[in-house]
């Protein structure tokens, strides 16, 4: 959410930000709903001030008049409609801030500068490449689903007729290889890049779920549950509950920037992505990441976490021994709640081309202003706080990375060093067998 005084102000450029991205700001609405809510709220003050004023001259009741105003009829009649003119003022003014906050929750992040003009991935410009070389697949590329379902490690059929399209089971050496690739990437993260690992719910209620921005305008690509009267939605990332660990506090800016991390299920509808990647495991409705979250005290200290949050991803990637390039991502197409992202793309052979793997946004102020996170600075003066996020890494697509660019002639698949102390074995042949 932004401050509606600096989204009007003319130096902000507002409109002319937004439009990179896409969005057509209602400069006027927005400026006519600044007004009513600045007017409703004068309106109280003066009111409040004019009844405290009449209460504290009011003179005392007369002895033995049983009255608990006091004071002639008149007077008392004048008083309680004084009352009733604040209390309708303060229904006035409830309502003003309620329409300016809808208005504010649908206007999206306003991207820096330095972020690219476009609105696909064609218009992404690649910063660096990272990892080993890419490397011819002896026998041919395949498809990581053709590659596990040789090997038996994935079912997709099973998992159909349990849950549907779009979901998957893993047995066997696929199924821990999961679990090693999670305690992994948690290891790297808690042991050596500083993050605090949390375990948190995987339903959160409409609140949460406003305060990063998945509500109220991505409704159709969530799972909600209801039990009764009471509504809580499947988290769509670990973003979700960790940024709102500290919802509604006022954090003390030398405890900045805090990191934190959690592997949890991811839910999500993918509402519009019908016909894109629906095979194998890289657009699943339920997968698995780990989520790396900081908060820092300004932008300006963002900018550095954010570099900070991409070498870690990075890190992963170098460790798993997987190719991969870095691009920044244009206006247009960058998430609801970010001001600049980074996407890291991994090398797939069986697609032949560079698929994200993990998405490292910076988004200022935006969401703690939503999810009323500050920070206590100089002078005791509270101020919204920075917060970042990103994926190192989700689960299935580095498998998917995996058993793609660890594909041998025989149909075996050989892993990294890294995860042969996790996973106890090296290599995966076909049947589901493991050797060192």
């Amino acid at each position: 959410m932004h401050d509606i005084r600096e989204l009007i102000a003319p130096e902000t450029e507002a409109v002319r930000r937004l439009k990179r991205r896409g969005y057509d700001l209602d400069i006027g609405a927005v400026t006519a709903a600044h007004g009513r809510r600045t007017a409703a709220q004068a309106e109280v003050t003066r009111l409040r001030t004019e009844l405290k004023a009449v209460s504290r001259t009011r003179p005392a009741p007369a002895a033995g008049a049983g009255t608990a105003d006091g004071g002639a009829p008149a007077d008392r009649e004048a008083l309680r409609e004084l009352r009733r003119a604040v209390q309708a003022a303060e229904a006035r003014a409830r309502t003003a801030e309620e329409e300016t906050a809808a208005l504010m929750l649908g206007v999206p992040n306003i991207p820096l500068d330095s972020v690219p003009d476009g609105s696909s991935e064609q218009d992404a410009v690649q910063l660096r490449c990272g990892g080993p070389p890419v490397r011819e697949i002896p026998g041919g590329a395949r498809h990581h689903a053709e590659i596990g379902e040789r090997l038996g490690i994935l079912d997709t059929a099973r998992a159909a007729r349990l849950s549907g399209a779009r979901f998957s089971v893993s047995r066997g050496a696929g199924a821990r290889l999961e679990r090693a690739l999670a305690s992994f990437l948690l290891d790297l993260h808690t042991g050596e890049h500083g993050y605090t690992e949390y375990c948190v719910p995987f339903l959160v209620n409409r609140e949460t779920m406003t305060g990063t921005g998945q509500l109220p305008k991505f409704e159709e690509d969530l799972f909600a549950t209801r039990v009764g009267e009471r509504e809580l939605f499947l988290i769509p990332t670990a973003e979700v509950p960790l940024t709102n660990l500290v919802a509604g506090e006022v954090l003390d800016a030398k405890d900045l920037p805090l990191a934190l991390t959690a592997h949890t299920p991811c839910f999500r509808a993918e509402a519009g992505s019908h016909g894109r990647d629906t095979r194998g495991l890289l657009r699943l409705h339920q997968f698995e990441k780990v989520e790396l979250v900081r908060i820092c005290a300004s932008p300006q200290d963002a900018r550095q976490q954010m570099e900070l949050m991409v070498g870690h991803a990075e890190e992963c990637l170098c460790r798993l021994e997987l190719p991969y390039r870095v691009v920044l991502l244009p206006a247009g197409d960058m998430g609801f709640s970010a001001r600049a992202t980074y996407d890291i793309e991994v090398w797939l052979p069986g697609s032949a081309a560079y698929r994200e793997i993990s998405s490292v946004s910076d988004c200022g102020t935006f969401q703690a202003r939503r999810a009323g996170i500050r920070q206590r600075a100089e002078r005791n003066r509270k101020t919204p706080v920075c917060t970042l996020n990103g994926s190192a890494l989700p689960i299935g697509r580095t498998v998917a990375a995996l058993l793609e660019n660890g594909l041998r002639a025989d149909g075996s698949v050989v892993l990294p060093d890294a995860l042969v102390p996790y996973t106890g074995f090296r290599v995966i042949t076909p049947g589901g067998r493991t050797g060192a």
